[in-house]
């Protein structure tokens, strides 16, 4: 008697599952077509990336040659078409190493403008990087306050740049003539316990030059005294 019962309940159930076929059968059909297409969709995607991002390190490598060649303004040009077609990671080194190539071939302000344009886009350490470079560029020409409103993000006391960023207003200082604020501020940054040796040593030569008289006037050199007639005219005494 319980084979009959079972005999009825899977016929039961067979009859119940050919109904739900029925229904809704085209919408599974269809729901594993989209997994399966998605699944192959995100291989070739894989595949592709992978292919682009070897053609970025190629193509970056061979910037970076360019660059370390000498050849700046040719490098420029490579590292402006890697920021162009590569993916993000690389067209964000492409674009700083640009800047910097740009720089080295003498175009300062095209370069100084680059920096700016990473730094205020890029909030991580490739921005900070790009705004301590600005800031280098342009520590001979630009104003005190230009470069303290430039170096802001990183002279605050919880940012891993701020004795770098100090290293340079101290430097803008001594340029200026701002003798004893220079100083005090290298003194500062040489005995800083968290900043590194190599800025140590920097700080602590430029405190030393500026004790011993460095960025005084002492005056001019005289000028040489004229030439002998003869000898400028070419001539020898006889």
């Amino acid at each position: 008697m319980s084979d009959i019962f079972h005999e009825v309940e899977e016929d039961v159930r067979r009859e119940r599952l050919e109904k739900l076929w029925k229904q809704y059968g085209d919408y599974v059909i269809a729901a594993v077509a989209v997994v399966v297409v998605g699944v192959a969709g995100y291989k070739l995607w894989q595949h592709y990336e992978a292919q682009q991002i070897a053609k970025a390190s190629v193509a970056f490598t061979a910037a970076a040659q360019m660059a370390q060649a000498g050849k700046n303004a040719e490098a420029a040009q490579a590292f402006a078409r890697i920021v162009q077609k590569a993916p993000s990671g690389y067209a964000a080194a492409a674009k700083l190493a640009e800047a910097d190539a740009l720089l080295a071939s003498g175009k300062s302000s095209d370069a100084v403008a680059l920096y700016r344009t990473i730094a205020e886009k890029d909030k991580a350490d490739l921005g900070d990087l790009a705004r301590m470079r600005a800031a280098w560029a342009t520590a001979d020409t630009a104003s005190r306050s230009d470069l303290q409103a430039l170096l802001a993000p990183l002279l605050d006391p919880k940012s891993t740049w701020r004795f770098m960023a100090q290293e340079i207003i101290a430097y803008v200082d001594y340029r200026s003539g701002r003798l004893k604020a220079a100083q005090s501020e290298y003194e500062t940054l040489a005995v800083e316990p968290e900043a590194s040796a190599a800025l140590h040593q920097r700080a602590a030569a430029m405190a030393s030059l500026i004790r011993a008289g460095g960025g005084r006037d002492y005056g001019t050199v005289p000028p040489p005294k004229p030439a002998d007639a003869n000898a400028q005219k070419g001539n020898t005494p006889q």
